[in-house]
């Protein structure tokens, strides 16, 4: 019997707060970040492969990274890769999948998840996810994951929720009343202390129909160019189509085109051991410590008096450190950062001056 349960799989991403490590010829969902013997791109991939057939799950990538989807996930056909021209943020992203799988099965029920966030708890997930499925199958309803905060972090958007029950069957899923990008840290706190706020885990569930119709909606000018190709999709004439189409797309999110916007938007309340895995502060809190507080991968490290640091060193190079605290050391190729932890947000502006004063084979 076929299945109507599809995956969406976003990784497009150049990762720019993990620099050095993720690179923008090699991202950080292409690299095995957590020393598993798995990319966080193949962890993804294993995980919704207990949700939805394999034959259901599309990666959207950048065509750069087509080759690295190909080599490192060998059972997906090429129609499953679903390769943009060009970065355009996660709505042209959304669009584009959703009508390719739309020209396949109409009747679609589709999970969007990113390539590159960690799930501890994966039995959990799975049903967690199953359960959205089974509501937003009998629901017009855009559902999105959230996670109970456990600390007041600013590198997070935020989802606030109505009380009450709309949906009998699971009493974690609650109405959105209000999305917050990233706040500052007096707001953080203060959301944490409502108990009425969850970080927003952008892993959405919805009938493709449903979220084609608030395209339609609420972003008719991005619609209307996707639809246009509503005959070419997993045609020949699908390539074409989309490089020209990518030309004139403008960049937006989906949570500023559609989620904030939409009314019949819902938040499943979920734990199942998330983290975004967005930067190294967040990469500090998933690994293992020594007594002092620090996270080390690297052989030759040696520690004298420092506290509470994420240090990434390779094996062949020998570090000696003294006196650091609440700092990150990191070191991929050519490049040397440290930092203060409290400082990581600021990668992005590194990044930015490394590229315009050292050149692009640096970033």
């Amino acid at each position: 019997m076929k299945s109507n349960d599809y995956c969406v799989i976003m990784a497009g991403g150049i990762g720019t707060r993990f620099w050095p490590i993720s690179r923008a010829s090699h991202p950080k969902q292409f690299i095995d970040i957590l020393g598993t013997g798995q990319t966080l791109i193949q962890q993804t991939y294993e995980r919704v492969k207990k949700i939805c057939p394999k034959e259901n799950i599309y990666i959207v990538t950048n065509e750069i990274y087509e080759k690295l989807v190909e080599e490192q996930i060998p059972e997906l056909t090429k129609e499953q890769i679903i390769c943009e021209p060009s970065r355009r943020n996660t709505a042209p992203c959304i669009a584009y999948a959703s009508y390719k799988i739309a020209a396949k099965n109409p009747d679609a029920n589709v999970i969007v998840a990113p390539s590159d966030h960690i799930i501890l708890n994966e039995t959990a997930f799975v049903e967690t996810v199953k359960s959205g499925l089974k509501c937003t199958q009998s629901n017009n309803w855009l559902l999105t994951l959230g996670i109970k905060p456990s600390r007041p972090d600013t590198g997070y958007g935020y989802i606030q929720f109505n009380s009450g029950n709309p949906y009998s069957e699971d009493k974690r899923l609650k109405k959105v009343k209000t999305f917050t990008e990233k706040p500052v840290l007096e707001m953080a706190k203060s959301f944490l202390k409502s108990g009425d706020f969850l970080w927003n885990a952008g892993i959405f569930i919805w009938k493709v129909k449903d979220i084609l119709s608030a395209f339609d909606k609420y972003l008719p000018e991005i619609n209307d160019l996707f639809k246009e190709g509503i005959k070419k999709y997993n045609t020949p004439k699908e390539n074409e189509f989309i490089k020209s189409t990518y030309t004139v797309c403008k960049s937006i999110s989906i949570d500023y085109g559609i989620m904030e916007k939409a009314d019949n938007v819902y938040v499943l309340k979920s734990d199942f051991g998330w983290s975004d895995l967005g930067t190294w502060g967040s990469l500090y809190e998933t690994r293992s410590k020594d007594v002092n507080g620090n996270t080390i991968v690297g052989k030759n490290v040696m520690n004298y008096d420092s506290k509470n640091c994420i240090v990434n060193m390779p094996n062949d190079k020998l570090v000696v450190m003294h006196g650091l605290t609440d700092c990150i050391v990191v070191e991929s190729d050519n490049i040397l950062l440290i930092c203060k932890k409290t400082d990581e947000q600021q990668i992005r502006k590194f990044v930015n001056d490394v590229k315009i004063e050292k050149g692009e084979e640096f970033v």
